[in-house]
C-alpha cells in the first residue's frame, strides 16, 4: 500500500511520499485503493453531540430568532403595564427590580449557551472545510491522472502512426527499386 502511495505521490505530485501531510497520504491511500472520500460529515458531527451539546443547540435556535425576541418583548411589556396599572397590588413596582433581575439572569445564562453553540458550530465548519479540501485534493489528482492517461494514449497513438508510416515508406522504397530495376 505504501508503494501505491509513494508511486502516485511521485507520479502525481512530483514530490515524494515523505513530504506530504496525513491528510493528502489518506487521500492518495483511497486514490489507490479507488475508495470514495466524501462521507456525510452532518451526521457524523450530529452522533458525537452529547444531551448538553444538543440542549444549548436548541437554545441558542430558540434565543436567536424573531419569535423569541418579539415574545419576550410582550411578555416584558405586559409584565410593566400589568405593574404600572396596579399600584397598589403591583408585584414588582415601578422600576421594575424584579423584571431587570430576570433580564440580567437570563442574559448570564443564555449569552454562555449561545457561545457554546456557536463554537460547536465554527467546528462544524471546519470539520466540513477539511472535508472539502479533501475532496477538492482527489479531483485535482485524478483530473491529472487522467491528463496523463490522455497524453499517454495521444504519444502511443503517434508511435503507432509513425511506425505505419515507416511501414509504408520501405514498401515504397521497395516498389519504387522493384520498378528500376
Amino acid at each position: 500500500m505504501n508503494d501505491e502511495i509513494r508511486q502516485l505521490a511521485e507520479q502525481l505530485l512530483t514530490q515524494g511520499e515523505t513530504v506530504l501531510s496525513d491528510r493528502e497520504r489518506r487521500v492518495l491511500s483511497r486514490i489507490a485503493h479507488r475508495q470514495a472520500i466524501s462521507r456525510n460529515s452532518h451526521s457524523d458531527f450530529e452522533a458525537s453531540m452529547t444531551f448538553g451539546d444538543r440542549l444549548a443547540d436548541k437554545v441558542a435556535s430558540v434565543g436567536g430568532s424573531w419569535s423569541f425576541v418579539i415574545g419576550f418583548g410582550l411578555c416584558m411589556a405586559v409584565w410593566m403595564a400589568l405593574n404600572a396599572a396596579i399600584w397598589g397590588f403591583a408585584w414588582d413596582p415601578y422600576p421594575f427590580i424584579l423584571l431587570n433581575l430576570m433580564l440580567s439572569t437570563l442574559a448570564a445564562l443564555q449569552a454562555p449557551i449561545i457561545m457554546m453553540s456557536q463554537n460547536r458550530q465554527a467546528a462544524k465548519d471546519r470539520i466540513q472545510a477539511n472535508m472539502d479540501y479533501e475532496i477538492n485534493l482527489k479531483a485535482e489528482l485524478e483530473i491529472m491522472a487522467l491528463h496523463e492517461k490522455l497524453d499517454r494514449l495521444r504519444t502511443d497513438e503517434l508511435e503507432a502512426l509513425l511506425r505505419q508510416q515507416k511501414e509504408e515508406i520501405s514498401l515504397l522504397r521497395a516498389a519504387v527499386e522493384a520498378l528500376k530495376t
